[in-house]
């Protein structure tokens, strides 16, 4: 498992859960174009982004980012950056430069031997952002992202989307009042999951995963879970195991949305073939980071979807998309 990953996630974590202040959220999300500055390639892009405001003119933000597919890279990661904005015409624009570190997953061609391999590594990651608040909760926003890294390629994207002020009261501002998290209103979480898996190769391999997990709070931000994970059987590799993670988690307005960031270790057993189509069977631990979304229906019952990005040392990394319907008690 990557302790650089895991020293990420948990500095997300506690971020995530340090901003007590009683302002503004934004969840955005945006599609364009991504450029290689130093090749003629270039692809789709396209990103997921919760901004925390932290005073009139300064943020942070926590954001995926998916490069697309250019000739022997497929890249995506996270980033955590910190922002400063300018406000004009009466606070319904603002002007944003934010930067910060970005860990990135790219798929690339093997050095030797195997059809492929899955690269991790830091880079940095500089963002504009122009974004206009309407009178509804409602905003628009363009975005450039330049994203350099030592090893892969260096990348402009180009980016417009549409966002949700979470919490705000709509007033054409980034700074409207927020209500209160809730208090606490149940401590655990069953959940049955069912999705997808996908092998993070040139082709994609895909097949059907499961997973029951048990989610405790722990504090008014602080979750931990333990859940046990089927990732299908991909011809690559047939996986399973136990993940443990703690996460960071946000409710708004009611306790019927919450969002969350997790990270933590993947306990599994691989039965995979190699490029001979051996068939082997190892352990090991793998690192997991994981978004996840929950919308209560009932006080009891609610519903769930879960990202799940599995980090391995052997080339095997799979993105685990499911959802679920979980009981709260």
């Amino acid at each position: 498992m990557s302790q650089k990953r895991i020293s990420l996630t948990l500095l997300m974590i506690l971020l995530f859960m340090g901003s007590r202040t009683v302002i503004a959220q934004e969840l955005s999300f945006l599609g364009g174009v991504m450029q290689d500055i130093k090749r003629d390639d270039n692809s789709y892009s396209w990103q997921l982004e919760y901004k925390q405001r932290m005073g009139e003119y300064f943020s942070y933000s926590l954001s995926y980012l998916n490069e697309g597919h250019i000739p022997q890279h497929h890249r995506d990661g996270h980033t955590l950056q910190l922002w400063t904005h300018s406000l004009l015409l009466d606070r319904r624009l603002s002007l944003g430069l934010g930067a910060g570190p970005f860990y990135y997953f790219d798929t690339t061609a093997a050095k030797a031997g195997a059809s492929y391999a899955n690269d991790h590594g830091w880079g940095t990651m500089v963002s504009f952002a122009a974004t206009w608040y309407t009178q509804s909760r409602l905003l628009f926003l363009v975005q450039a992202n330049l994203v350099a890294t030592g090893s892969g390629p260096d990348t402009v994207s180009t980016l417009a989307g549409i966002g949700y002020q979470l919490d705000a009261t709509p007033v054409m501002s980034p700074l409207a009042s927020v209500s209160r998290m809730p208090g606490k209103t149940s401590n655990n979480e069953i959940t049955l999951f069912a999705g997808r898996t996908i092998v993070n190769s040139f082709r994609s391999e895909q097949a059907l995963s499961g997973s029951l997990e048990y989610r405790r709070k722990l504090w008014p931000y602080l979750e931990g879970t333990v859940a046990w994970l089927y990732e299908g059987d991909k011809r690559l590799t047939r996986r399973d195991g136990v993940t443990t993670q703690l996460w960071a988690v946000r409710e708004f307005s009611t306790p019927s949305l919450a969002l969350g960031i997790g990270g933590g270790a993947y306990f599994n057993i691989d039965r995979y073939r190699d490029e001979r189509d051996r068939r082997e069977r190892a352990r090991s631990v793998s690192g997991i980071v994981t978004l996840s979304a929950s919308y209560r229906l009932t006080p009891d019952w609610a519903l769930r979807t879960s990202w799940n990005r599995i980090v391995t040392s052997y080339n095997r990394d799979t993105d685990v998309i499911m959802g679920g319907i979980g009981y709260r008690f």
